[in-house]
């Protein structure tokens, strides 16, 4: 009997040690997946974009996307192919023998120009040559980029050549380029401790590891094909990879970053500098960044916005952070302050006043004749003293700006009577779909008219379709100019008036992210084409619609669409077709000669007949919206565009102003002569009858 107690509470405690045992795995995984969770694995380039923008960085690591705050004016989408080709330029000098021979005469006989010049040569025949003629064989398209491509090698080629000339005085030609590239991996991890005691594993890779003979130092590289806009943000990211580097070492390193488009630049930190900004910055930084990795909607305390607000015009991914961040609540809160902003103007006098006192300073004499404001601008008039040459003011944008403060030159221009100057606002408003579109039912026969934007007065200005001018639209704007906002508020402004039965609307949308919302309306002529061979087909439709409805109304014995519908029964709807972003169908030859020419015939013919083309592209280049183009869209519309040369293409002739809008839906709309800057419709949700 005892026997069996003890071998029952041997069992019993057997179990009860197992028992727990299984409870102390399963408490010590739940405490690794919360820990995990909390610290999860960081890049140097993740830092960079905390430092740029932390709400950027918080959309990043949740759901991947674009992180890169890409200028105007810089080239994009090159990145990959030039890390590539100036990593085989190291490694095919590493290991070609006739680049070893350029360096034979003694440092004191090299010059650099005709050094960077051999190695160019060099590197363009082995590799450079074939692979431009692989790629533009494969892709016509890819001739510029690789130009573009090619300007930065060698510029990065020419500094290299400095740096093998000045390591040549302590480096035999056999050992020069092998001692001066360093040839290791450059991939690194490193744990660095946090202010709070915790861990942060930080990872990276650099493009690049150079030693100076002369200085006695390492040095990393980063190279950039665009100029970054962020200098400490720049500054975090190579701090890390020279930190980790020392780590690895435990030798000083230097960093430099070399930024190759659209001209070579260089930035250099010594490692002292790099040195201090880890301990003093980057470790704070590493602390915040897992706090708002930690942040859940509808939490309070989300990441904080930039702390550069001009960055958000460039923003790769602005549309979701403005309604992930954003509660209804919160939009109402600003909508209420709008609309109380909205009622009080800013003091423009002041502004004037101003202006005055700083062209004066100029030595150049004016008055101030007024000011109109407009929801994301001042437009103050001055009046120039006689003998004052208007040039002169036109000439004082960039002036302006430097003693203004301005994120951007203003526009001046002339105007009848007086000069014009737009300074922004700094309360900037927005122009509310609802306060100018109500929904109604207009007959088959009323004039069907677009919204373009909203003018100095506060009136709402329309486009009619039926007018020769403003039959066909060109519209342009790249990223942050709200062209994608402007384009479905033209859209809604016809959903809103037209029924279905008198409208029909073709809308094409390659990026499949403008009108996603608008898969189900019955007003669509066709389902939404995404790809090119759909496009061809929609436009040869188009063509054919045209020539159908031009013989009814031959036999009808009318000139035009809204003649027929006064006689027939039942009437032909109007068709819109909305096209967005162009450019991505014009990679290939044969595509972009066939849409040109549908869109040719279209915009020669089609008006009468009650078909309208609205072509939209962020890349309003020569090479895209071509002179074909351009002669058969008579309307213009031109968000704020990338350069003066994107906004010359847009407008005509010498228009540049486009380049120096504000974004968000700033825009100047050409009729005829005359050029008017609005602000086109904000609609924060669909709104249908």
């Amino acid at each position: 009997m005892i026997y069996c107690l003890n071998l029952d509470l041997a069992l019993l405690n057997h179990r009860m040690k197992f028992a727990n045992n299984i409870f102390n795995m399963i408490n010590h995984a739940s405490e690794q997946s919360t820990e995990k969770s909390k610290n999860v694995s960081l890049s140097a380039t993740k830092v960079r974009v905390a430092f740029e923008c932390p709400r950027l960085f918080y959309l990043h690591q949740h759901f991947g996307g674009n992180t890169l705050f890409i200028p105007p004016n810089n080239k994009i989408g090159i990145g990959n192919v030039f890390h590539q080709l100036a990593n085989d330029f190291i490694n095919l000098a590493a290991t070609e023998p006739r680049f070893k021979a350029i360096f034979e005469l003694g440092a004191s006989q090299l010059n650099v120009e005709e050094v960077a010049s051999s190695m160019r040569q060099l590197f363009y025949k082995i590799k450079f040559s074939n692979y431009l003629d692989k790629a533009v064989e494969k892709d016509a398209s890819q001739a510029q980029p690789l130009f573009d491509v090619w300007k930065g090698l060698q510029g990065l080629i020419q500094r290299f050549a400095e740096l093998l000339i000045i390591n040549r005085r302590y480096c035999n030609a056999e050992t020069l380029i092998r001692n001066t590239f360093i040839s290791e991996e450059r991939k690194l991890e490193h744990y660095l401790q946090l202010p709070d005691g915790t861990q942060q594993r930080i990872a990276g890779e650099f493009d690049c590891l150079v030693y100076n003979f002369e200085a006695k130092r390492l040095c990393v590289l980063e190279f950039k094909t665009y100029q970054p806009v962020d200098s400490s943000a720049q500054l975090a990211q190579v701090a890390l990879y020279s930190y980790m580097l020392w780590c690895k070492k435990k030798v000083a390193v230097d960093s430099a970053v070399y930024c190759v488009l659209p001209e070579f630049k260089e930035y250099k930190y010594s490692w002292e500098q790099l040195e201090n900004s880890v301990h003093q910055l980057i470790h704070h930084k590493l602390q915040q960044m897992q706090q708002w990795l930690s942040w859940e909607p509808p939490n309070n305390n989300p990441p904080p916005v930039t702390t550069q607000p001009n960055l958000c015009n460039i923003c790769p991914q602005k549309q979701k952070c403005q309604t992930y961040f954003i509660s209804p609540s919160e939009n109402n809160k600003q909508d209420e302050n709008s609309t109380t902003s909205n009622q009080s103007s800013p003091d423009a006098s002041a502004m004037g006043e101003q202006l005055v006192t700083t062209f004066l300073s100029f030595g150049i004499g004016v008055d101030y004749e007024g000011a109109a404001v407009a929801p994301c601008f001042i437009r103050v008039k001055l009046k120039p003293h006689l003998g004052v040459r208007v040039n002169s003011l036109l000439k004082s944008s960039a002036d302006l700006q430097v003693q203004l403060g301005l994120e951007n030159p203003p526009l001046i221009a002339p105007q009848a009577g007086y000069v014009s100057v737009d300074l922004p606002r700094q309360d900037r408003q927005v122009a509310k779909f609802e306060d100018y579109i109500k929904s109604q039912v207009l007959p088959a026969t009323a004039p069907v008219k677009i919204a373009i934007g909203v003018n100095l007065e506060g009136r709402l200005l329309e486009a009619d379709l039926s007018d020769p001018n403003t039959c066909h639209f060109l519209v342009g704007g790249t990223t942050g100019s709200g062209k994608s906002e402007f384009l479905r508020s033209l859209l809604l402004s016809l959903l809103n008036r037209h029924s279905p039965e008198y409208l029909k609307i073709a809308l094409v949308d390659p990026k499949r992210v403008t009108f996603p919302e608008f898969e189900q309306i019955p007003w669509l002529y066709s389902p939404i084409v995404k790809d090119s061979d759909r496009a061809i087909k929609l436009m040869d439709e188009l063509v054919a619609q045209m020539e159908s409805r031009y013989q009814k109304f031959e036999k009808a014995g009318c000139a035009d669409l809204s003649a027929y519908n006064h006689r027939s029964t039942p009437p032909l709807p109007r068709i819109v077709c909305i096209f967005d972003e162009y450019a991505d169908f014009m990679a290939e030859k044969e595509i972009r000669t066939v849409l040109e020419q549908s869109i040719k015939r279209l915009g020669a013919m089609a008006r009468a007949a009650g078909i309208h083309l609205i072509i939209a592209t962020q890349r309003p280049e020569a090479k895209v919206v071509t002179p074909i183009i351009r002669s058969n869209l008579p309307g213009r519309v031109a968000l704020r565009t990338a350069s003066e040369a994107d906004s010359s293409i847009i407008l005509g002739g010498k228009q540049t102003a486009a380049a120096y809008l504000l974004g968000k839906g700033d825009l100047l709309y050409q009729v005829g002569a005359q050029l008017h800057r609005l602000q086109s419709l904000w609609a924060k949700s669909i709104q249908l009858p």
